[in-house]
């Protein structure tokens, strides 16, 4: 997908990115747990890194040690790809 500006409102559609830089003393744990609300409300249209650029622009750059700044960099720089397991690996975990 292409790399297009979006507005804050746009990547954080129930603002619980910017909620959680509101939040005194939040715990990366906290971060994380947000961060994975605010993935799945995101709507099937929009591009998660094009989402992830904006808010790092708006709320990271201006708080770079916030917890909240590191779960969206990572997100950005490492992206989760879910790996499927099927057949027998899938039921037995691995000795």
């Amino acid at each position: 997908m292409g790399r297009r500006a979006l507005d804050v409102k746009e990547a954080d559609p129930k603002g619980l990115v910017r909620e959680s830089y509101n939040i005194d003393g939040i715990t990366g744990e906290e971060c994380r747990s947000i961060f994975i609300d605010w993935a799945l409300s995101l709507p099937a249209v929009v591009d998660t890194p094009d989402c992830l650029r904006s808010l790092l622009a708006h709320y990271g750059l201006p708080n770079p040690d916030h917890p909240m700044t590191k779960v969206l960099t990572e997100a950005l720089v490492a992206p989760a790809t879910p790996m499927r397991r099927g057949g027998r690996a899938g039921r037995f975990a691995q000795p």
